[in-house]
């Protein structure tokens, strides 16, 4: 989904940047789901994210870089809050590191932990 916007060559980081985001691909959601599915030693809650969270500013110039694409503008907050009002804080501009240290203690080995491997995998499976 944010791959439209980026093509189209004006987007950039969300407010600060400064706001931590976990992420994942699609594939280890799949691993994970079948691990914990065929491993009966995996209870409860599990937090399906990838080893090594980043921040905003770096997920986009990440991703701006992979898409050969400029990220040079900010979105400000203000004019984010006037386009989805309280809804900005709570899906945008929000910070959490979330870790999965659970998956790691049951032996979950990512097949992409790093995100420039990561998007640059996703780009080139959607381009193919």
């Amino acid at each position: 989904m944010l791959v439209l916007p980026f093509m189209l060559g004006g987007v950039g980081w969300l407010g600060s940047g400064q706001q931590w985001m976990s992420w994942v691909t699609l594939e280890d959601v799949v691993g994970i789901l079948r691990m914990v599915i065929e491993k009966a030693a995996v209870r409860g809650a599990v937090n399906v994210v990838a080893p090594q969270p980043v921040k905003n500013v770096e997920f986009t110039k990440v991703l701006a870089k992979a898409l050969h694409r400029p990220a040079l503008f900010p979105a400000p907050e203000f004019a984010l809050r006037l386009a989805l009002g309280e809804m900005a804080d709570a899906l945008l501009l929000s910070s959490q590191r979330v870790a999965p240290k659970r998956l790691e203690m049951a032996g979950y080995r990512f097949l992409h932990s790093e995100l420039p491997a990561a998007l640059s995998a996703i780009i080139q499976g959607k381009l193919s």
